[in-house]
């Protein structure tokens, strides 16, 4: 017969209030169809923390002691991504977005993408190599790409720019060739100067505090992280994410997500590779 378990599973009163917390931090919400996700992570923090009881562990995550708070959040992110992926917006990134940012602007001015989550890079990297495959102006632009994530563990793989092959199983070898160099342990790094093209920074999406000091940007990609949201958490998020856009910038959410069933503040764009929402050119908030 296997050991029981040495830590204690939550009764219905402790899921409640940790699942409190969580909504409270990240906007994420968790339901009891959850309950073993939350509960398997929530009993390695107390494992690592060396806390015996649920009571102890939560004194310790509201006071935040010794950056608790940080490695709880990181428990429960889901970092599961690749190179290349939903690869049509990527197209019309540069078959149609960025013709419409560049239009009648000056190349002194930066063009501005922002990743949101970033997970451990691969989809700013992404962007950054697509451009320079696919886009015949890159050269002549100014580009700013920046990642951001509320899990420091995947900014700090992110910086690192290392990946295994399964996250490069999209991209052609033409482009492995160019950009990655193989390691002895079967993965492969990206190229100093790749690396070097994109910035990261940790960030909340439902706290303004922490998404506006990043500026505005004319395109964001903010794929498959409303979906853990609840309508409010949702409309916050979409509140920031419009403030976050120049006038006429365009968002991509992922393709099961909606802007039009969470916010009037966007105005709906079907191009011929993706549908996608902008800021209006004209709005109250200038």
């Amino acid at each position: 017969m296997p050991d029981p378990d040495p830590l204690p599973g939550l009764n219905e009163d402790e899921f409640r209030r940790l699942c409190e917390f969580v909504y409270r931090r990240t906007g994420m919400v968790f339901t009891e169809a959850k309950r073993y996700f939350v509960q398997r992570r929530v009993i390695d923090r107390m494992a690592a923390t060396g806390a015996a009881t649920f009571a102890s562990y939560f004194a310790r995550l509201r006071t935040d002691l010794d950056g608790e708070v940080e490695h709880f959040i990181n428990a429960f992110t889901v970092n599961e991504t690749y190179f290349y992926r939903e690869e049509h917006q990527l197209q019309c990134l540069t078959t149609d977005l960025l013709r419409e940012r560049t239009r009648r602007r000056s190349p002194s001015l930066p063009i501005r993408i922002w990743s949101v989550p970033c997970s451990t890079g691969e989809e700013p990297f992404s962007i950054a190599l697509w451009l320079l495959e696919n886009w015949p102006q890159v050269d002549a632009w100014d580009i700013e790409i920046l990642g951001s994530d509320i899990d420091t563990r995947a900014l700090e793989a992110a910086r690192e720019g290392v990946y295994g092959k399964r996250a490069l199983m999209r991209l052609p070898p033409a482009v492995i060739a160019r950009y990655f160099e193989p390691l002895a342990d079967g993965e492969w790094r990206l190229s100093e100067d790749i690396r070097g093209s994109v910035g990261f920074s940790p960030v909340n999406l439902v706290e303004a505090a922490q998404t506006r000091p990043h500026g505005r940007f004319d395109v964001i990609f903010c794929r498959n992280v409303l979906i853990y949201f609840d309508d409010a958490s949702r409309r916050t998020a979409a509140e920031n994410l419009y403030e976050t856009l120049l006038p006429g910038g365009y968002i991509c959410l992922g393709h099961t997500e909606s802007m039009s069933r969470i916010s009037p503040l966007f105005e709906v764009c079907r191009y011929a590779d993706a549908i996608v929402y902008r800021r209006p050119l004209e709005d109250a908030h200038g």
